[in-house]
């Protein structure tokens, strides 16, 4: 999983050079770059969570404060969290009430749904949206225009509840193109199918021919809508809604949310709340994961290694995004911190025969074998599997072996860390474990490698040109242009972004016959593959903001510097 240089960017008006000004925060960044002897404040306690989701507490008074009486600073801040947390129960009931409110507009029920979950609190209404998008199900849609066509597809299938593409038959002829009539008058109409078709499955090619001809349309209608529309379509042709990391859609969609004529005051309050706390609890992550990467002191005993724990976190908190995964944030930013060191150790540092020894040590599993281990591998003894992927990777290189592309994607997706991730994720969250889903674990669903081969190309076209400076392994592009004997990188690049998009269509294959996985472990499947579409998608491109930029926003926002939202 190499991180080294990768441009990190939000696909949305948040930091769009085209749509919006960078915010203070950012503007603070670079002004606090600037100043040569500035210094970070030393690190707080560290704070453990439960993985668990903790229930709302319903009582009506705060119970007393016996245990804590003796701490005003601690006083006031419970009181300033039990203060939140009515706050946070009254506007769930209202919200709750606008759900559950009797109405015929289907399509008022189906907006609402869809900005509960854009804006990352669907996880308090799961069973009225349950509920709802069941009635969705069964009811006769043949009447709905392509918005609504659209927009119930979309949500059905995003939440895994039953249905095909034969809804959009009436509007889409054999060549997956739209009737005229509809296409030069419904700009929304289009853009809702545009969105719907990047969930396409399997044997939906209509559906899938329908992404590029809507998207051809969206482009070309631009001179003819609305700024507000522009902005809107300018922003799905960037990346579209299924693509997109939850908690950067989260906070991007409350600015746009709070605009909304006819928008829930609840809901937004709610959501605004949400992000607050979000913003507290990343900060008190954050102190312990770098408290104990301190003290672990690897950086210092090899000088070599990769000191990025900042940018694990960014990963992590695009893979679990949910308040109840504090746990699992800190753990596996912790793991994959070790793993990037372990990568160091193949790609940099090691000789080919000390390689094999740490190997053959690691594989016996004998931690006599150690001794004739040097130091600096005697720190990383741990997973089995993706060294064989490092070692692999290592072989190729000392012969100067360009493999097939068959070959390095089938290497690639283990040493990219996706298997070793999902699984250690799967454990720690606790959900859905049982005889049956751990035999799934090996060999490993097939929802984790599609998952993890988009990872490894998306990283392949972010970081291919660095990694050749620094003489590492032969990229999925080289491996492409070597098999098919061309040289043009352009058009290597091109195809592979066509095997992501043939890889998101396996994705989705699990939305729409969804396996024995507890859901937890498939959104994270999903949520792997869009953080590495955010974080790679530009490559090289200056004009974004790199991920040297988003970890010191991180580290702003772990000691006060965080943008909060006022309840009004």
């Amino acid at each position: 999983m190499q991180m080294a240089g990768v441009k990190f960017i939000s696909y949305s008006s948040l930091y769009s050079a085209t749509f919006s000004k960078r915010p203070s925060v950012i503007r603070e960044v670079y002004s606090l770059k600037k100043k040569k002897n500035y210094k970070l404040p030393r690190f707080g306690n560290p704070l453990f969570m439960s993985t668990k989701c903790q229930s709302i507490s319903s009582s009506s008074s705060p119970p007393p404060l016996l245990s804590i009486d003796h701490d005003p600073g601690m006083v006031a801040d419970y009181y300033d969290n039990y203060k939140s947390t009515t706050s946070e129960e009254l506007l769930i009931k209202k919200v709750e009430m606008a759900l559950r409110k009797p109405t015929d507009d289907q399509s008022y029920k189906m907006r609402l749904i869809d900005s509960i979950q854009r804006l990352g609190v669907g996880h308090y209404f799961e069973e009225e949206i349950k509920v709802i998008l069941q009635m969705l199900s069964d009811f006769n849609s043949g009447q709905d225009d392509l918005f609504n066509t659209g927009l119930r597809f979309r949500l059905l299938r995003h939440n895994g509840f039953p249905t095909t593409s034969d809804v959009f038959d009436k509007f889409i002829n054999q060549k997956g193109e739209i009737e005229d009539v509809i296409m030069g008058q419904d700009t929304l109409g289009m853009l809702s199918l545009y969105e719907a078709s990047y969930l396409a499955a399997n044997c939906e090619e209509s559906l899938v021919k329908a992404m590029e001809f809507t998207r051809s349309h969206l482009k070309s209608s631009m001179p003819f809508i609305t700024q507000k529309l522009q902005n809107e379509v300018a922003k799905a042709l960037e990346l579209p809604r299924h693509l997109r990391m939850a908690p950067l859609e989260a906070r991007n969609y409350i600015d746009e949310y709070g605009k909304e004529l006819n928008h829930c005051p609840a809901l937004l309050d709610l959501a605004k709340l949400e992000f607050n706390e979000l913003q507290s609890l990343h900060k008190r992550e954050l102190t312990e994961i770098i408290r104990w990467w301190k003290q672990l002191g690897l950086v210092e005993k090899l000088g070599f290694a990769r000191d990025r724990p900042l940018e694990c976190f960014l990963w992590v908190v695009g893979i679990f995004p949910g308040k109840c995964y504090s746990n699992v944030r800190i753990e596996l930013a912790k793991t994959v911190s070790i793993l990037l060191v372990i990568d160091d150790i193949y790609d940099t540092y090691g000789s080919l025969d000390e390689l094999h020894l740490f190997n053959h040590a690691i594989l016996r599993w004998d931690l006599g074998a150690m001794d004739k281990l040097p130091e600096y591998m005697k720190i990383c003894y741990m997973w089995l599997d993706i060294f064989d992927a490092f070692l692999t990777e290592a072989e190729w290189f000392d012969k100067k072996y360009t493999p097939t592309l068959e070959q390095y994607l089938t290497n690639g997706v283990t040493s990219g860390g996706s298997y070793m991730a999902l699984v250690h994720s799967f454990f720690l969250i606790g959900h859905g474990i049982t005889d049956q889903t751990i035999s799934m674990m090996h060999p490993y669903p097939e929802i984790f490698s599609h998952s993890g081969k988009i990872l490894r190309l998306w990283d392949d076209l972010g970081t291919a040109k660095e990694e050749q400076e620094r003489g590492d392994v032969a990229s999925s592009i080289d491996c492409y242009m070597k098999e098919e004997n061309i040289e043009s990188e352009d058009e290597a690049r091109k195809h592979i972004k066509k095997l992501i998009r043939s890889s998101w269509i396996e994705l989705n294959g699990e939305l729409k016959a969804p396996s024995a996985l507890p859901r937890s472990i498939t959104t994270a499947c999903f949520d792997l593959a869009r953080t590495a579409q955010v974080i790679y998608q530009h490559g090289d491109d200056q004009s974004f903001l790199s991920v040297e930029d988003h970890v010191t926003l991180v580290e702003l926002m772990r000691w006060g510097y965080n943008e909060y939202f006022s309840l009004d």
